[in-house]
């Protein structure tokens, strides 16, 4: 993936053939950069990045990554594969590809002596930890609309439903600013505290926090919230509360003006001075001045169906299986026992 005509081919092969919505309205389109950040994170392995190509030519008809985490799972932390981006060229599908793909990565996950992975997928397979859902908020109404994403709802004009999901920049909460590489320690240590709560939950290290939470334009987005320092002098201003979300942006298929929709989606979060529900309204707030169409939340974590509702999310018709591989629970978990989000 440092080769940059590699990391073409391989953004290419998913931007034309992976995640597409049941009415094949809507695909994914994972940017280069989102790529290069989301498979080279601290200690990633190159070998776990896999490809197919054709003989001769030697096209990339297919695809799969894994890269090292370490995730608690109740009491027991391990070191696992995170397994992602499989996918196989549309006019392959039929050729039993994946399961060889599934097999490779696992053959060479265990080489690292590494012996459980996690991974999700919008497939129910056997047997899932947990099922969650995805709730969507409206940033751009009429965009979502015009594009089939959303419809205008019962008794609601457009000029309505606009005013009715306006983000107003002037009710941000005070403090917010965008993370800096010195706010890492103290974010590490608000993330750390807040994950120790979850079932399920990845534990992270400050140089991986580092990397998967510094802003990165048009792929992560990391807002703290920074404490006044006292008016006497008498304390330093300290992090109290941050949040995230990252852009996953999605090709509109055959419209006629829009070419694609601006998708932000919620990362990970840690409240301290503020509540869950002020602290994602910021985020919203935030994604909106970032200029994107809709923000995108799984019921995992503190984002409850109550909270959702509250903060004017609908609820989609997609979930979102997440599974363990070689690592068995006696009993599923509830979305708001999950505290890990894979890309």
């Amino acid at each position: 993936m440092s080769d940059d005509a590699t990391a073409d081919e391989v953004y290419q092969l998913l931007t034309n053939n992976y995640v597409e919505d049941d009415d094949a309205m809507f695909r994914f389109d994972y940017s280069r950069h989102f790529l290069a950040w989301a498979l080279q994170p601290p200690g990633f392995v190159a070998d776990w990045h896999i490809g197919v190509r054709t003989v001769p030519g030697g096209k990339l008809v297919a695809f799969i990554s894994g890269v090292p985490a370490t995730i608690r799972v109740r009491q027991s932390t391990l070191p696992m594969a995170e397994i992602n981006f499989l996918c196989v060229h549309k006019k392959l599908r039929s050729k039993r590809l994946a399961p060889v793909l599934i097999k490779e990565v696992t053959r060479r996950v265990h080489l690292k002596d590494v012996w459980h992975a996690a991974y999700t997928a919008g497939v129910v397979l056997p047997k899932p930890i947990a099922v969650c859902r995805y709730w969507h908020r409206s940033l751009n109404p009429k965009k979502l609309i015009d594009i089939g994403f959303s419809r205008l709802g019962a008794n609601m004009t457009m000029h309505r439903t606009i005013k009715f999901y306006k983000m107003d920049p002037q009710q941000l909460s005070s403090g917010i600013r965008p993370m800096v590489a010195g706010d890492v320690p103290a974010v590490t240590a608000l993330l750390r505290t807040y994950l120790a709560k979850f079932a399920y939950a990845p534990d992270m290290t400050e140089h991986a926090i580092a990397h998967q939470l510094l802003p990165r334009n048009d792929v992560v987005y990391t807002y703290v919230r920074e404490s006044a320092c006292q008016p006497n002098g008498g304390g330093a201003s300290r992090i109290t509360d941050f949040f995230s979300f990252y852009n996953l942006p999605s090709t509109v298929i055959n419209h006629p003006v829009h070419k694609t929709l601006r998708a932000a989606y919620c990362f990970y979060y840690a409240p301290g001075s503020l509540a869950v529900t002020d602290l994602l309204k910021d985020a919203l707030t935030c994604a909106a001045m970032e200029g994107f169409d809709v923000f995108n939340a799984l019921d995992v974590m503190e984002n409850t169906v109550e909270r959702m509702r509250e903060l004017r999310f609908g609820i989609g018709d997609g979930h979102l299986q997440f599974y363990l591989y070689n690592w068995r629970l006696n009993a599923a978990l509830q979305p708001s026992e999950v505290g890990l989000v894979l890309l």
